[in-house]
């Protein structure tokens, strides 16, 4: 349950990670006030000794908004359960590192407007401008 899985297929080292576990708000009644069912799951990146070199450095590159000294931190606190806050919690690491491992998309090719786009959104704006120029008092509406 505890093993992370990097989409290159590397398994990061259970021992790596840390888990610590506090009070959650919200709903719950009672329960909320007695359970730990708050996860946060720490990762040192920086420092893994699970990871080769190069896919660390683009890691650490990619989270470098937020790593803090290295670590990167996920919290999850919106179930009741503990068991599938832990669930939460590494799914979504999985799917931060996922995000920061993806090659980056295709730089897109500048288009133009066609023709008749233009000619369209020029009709749709003549169209707009009377509808609202209706609405104007008698007085201020410019005579022909």
């Amino acid at each position: 349950m505890s093993e992370l899985r990097l989409p290159d297929g590397a398994v990061v080292d259970p021992a790596e990670l840390r888990w610590r576990f506090s009070r959650a708000g919200g709903s719950g009644g009672q329960g909320v006030n007695t359970t730990d069912s708050r996860v946060e799951l720490s990762w040192d990146v920086a420092r893994s000794r699970s990871l080769p070199e190069d896919v660390r450095s683009v890691l650490v590159e990619h989270l470098a908004g937020r790593l803090t000294d290295g670590v990167v931190t996920v919290r999850a606190s919106e179930h009741r359960s503990q068991l599938r806050n832990r669930e939460a919690a590494l799914a979504r690491l999985t799917t931060l590192l996922d995000g920061a491992l993806r090659p980056p998309p295709p730089p897109r090719r500048p288009t133009r407007a066609s023709r008749a786009s233009r000619a369209r959104r020029a009709a749709a704006e003549l169209q707009r401008r009377e509808v609202k120029g209706l609405r104007r008092r008698p007085s201020s509406r410019p005579q022909d």
